[in-house]
């Protein structure tokens, strides 16, 4: 994992806030990478990683979902609209909640969609309240990834699924000059750590989830970056930014993230897990068994 410990909650709830408009710009509805398969368009490549993620989760109708970091409400909308799912998502940003609800309630989602301001590391959902927890691009903002995921497995039913996009550290994380490129990645875009694929397995595994894939996408999504820095350099969004603390180096730091992922400094990846389904037995389990042992040979009598 490389760690970049300066970063601060409330600025990254400060970006999010002040930052939206120029998602919004540059980018569209989502606020996430878009899939490639050719030279499509980016609004095709953006649906295309929500499709992709909803088929590799098998998210049906009725499902309960969890939109971790759902930023716009771009994927719970679409979640809603295209697989009938009841979606809840989380952002931190007041600013983005305001905006996703008042889309969804424009394009008659509010009935599938429920979206709350609040800490995805504080928030808290009763014990297999959701099918399915989702998350594009949120999970590199956590400070503490493993605690979260202990967490989020609680919310998830039995043999639910949960499903992560995210920015990875490489493999290769002991190589000075890849680490300094993710650690400038980190600074730009407000991470306080990115893991890599292993750190992600590890800490699912130790939540208590199973492994079902992993898909190395780094290929398919860079183009992102290139299309963003495009825009950038053709519109006046700079001297628009210049209004905004932080916003010059943001939009800087589309040249990083992008050579980042060239040069194997970073990956993304998407990962899917389950729940373990519960199998009830009337067989003693180990625990009962050793303390009927200790029992026994104490000279307790059984209960």
């Amino acid at each position: 994992m490389i760690s970049f410990p300066d970063v601060k909650k409330s600025e990254i709830r400060s970006h999010y806030d002040w930052a939206t408009p120029f998602y919004r710009l540059l980018w569209g509805r989502h606020i996430h990478h878009g899939l490639w398969n050719g030279d499509e368009g980016p609004r095709v490549a953006q649906q295309r990683l929500v499709t992709t993620m909803i088929e590799l989760a098998g998210i049906g109708e009725g499902m309960r979902v969890l939109d971790v970091g759902c930023g716009m409400g771009g994927s719970s909308m679409e979640l809603a609209r295209l697989a009938g799912c009841r979606v809840t998502g989380v952002t931190l940003s007041p600013v983005q909640r305001f905006g996703a609800t008042l889309e969804s309630r424009m394009r008659g989602l509010a009935g599938r969609t429920t979206f709350l301001c609040d800490d995805a590391e504080r928030v808290e959902f009763e014990p297999s309240s959701f099918d399915v927890v989702w998350s594009v691009e949120c999970t590199e903002h956590l400070f503490d990834k493993p605690a979260f995921f202990r967490r989020a497995a609680k919310w998830l039913r039995p043999g639910g699924t949960m499903i992560i996009c995210a920015w990875l550290a490489g493999d290769d994380v002991l190589d000075v000059q890849l680490a300094e490129q993710t650690r400038r990645v980190c600074e730009g875009f407000l991470c306080p750590s990115l893991g890599s694929p292993n750190d992600y397995q590890g800490w699912m595994h130790e939540a208590g989830l199973d492994f079902v894939s992993y898909d190395d996408w780094t290929s398919r999504i860079v183009k992102t970056w290139e299309i963003c820095q495009r825009r950038v350099e053709r519109s006046r969004v700079r001297v628009v930014a210049r209004a905004v603390p932080g916003m010059v180096k943001f939009l800087d730091s589309f040249e990083t993230i992008s050579s980042a992922y060239r040069s194997g400094a970073m990956k993304y990846g998407c990962f899917v897990f389950r729940a373990p389904v519960r199998v009830e037995t009337n067989e003693p389990n180990d625990r009962s068994v050793h303390s009927s042992l200790a029992r026994s040979l104490s000279g307790e009598p059984s209960v």
